[in-house]
């Protein structure tokens, strides 16, 4: 990938967690998602906040990484959003709503869920479509 820019790479895995932080939320979504999650107001307990923010922040890297390497670049901004947000809503929320059936998890807890990362891969789509 010689053409790759890592440090779009970088940004886009960094807006991620800015993006999870505002979604998930008490003012927007989280008390909603741990309801949904069967979790209590808190969220859930048990695993150490560094690994879960160490792991995600490794899922998002190697997501903005394959994105960018998938991805052809755009021809203007609408076009790299509208990448984004087809990867985001029909490749990655379609998914989860698949593994959602089978869990039995609510459609709350899927249109949550697979709303952000519809909205997480439009900003890739921007950041790593715009700055290649």
């Amino acid at each position: 990938m010689p053409h790759t820019n890592y440090l779009a790479i970088v940004v886009a895995a960094a807006s991620s967690f800015l993006l999870g932080g505002l979604w998930y939320s008490e003012k927007l979504f989280g008390a909603t998602w741990n309801r949904e999650a069967g979790h209590g107001p808190k969220g859930p307990e048990g695993r150490h906040p560094a690994r879960v923010f160490g792991a995600s922040i490794v899922f998002a890297l190697v997501a903005a990484f394959a994105y960018a390497w998938l991805v052809p670049a755009p021809a203007g901004a609408l076009e790299a959003l509208g990448q984004g947000l087809a990867v985001g809503a029909c490749i990655v929320a379609a998914s989860f709503g698949i593994n959602y059936q089978f869990a039995n998890r609510s459609t709350r807890l899927w249109l949550i869920d697979g709303g952000y990362h519809a909205v997480q891969f439009a900003i890739y789509g921007l950041i790593i479509g715009l700055w290649r």
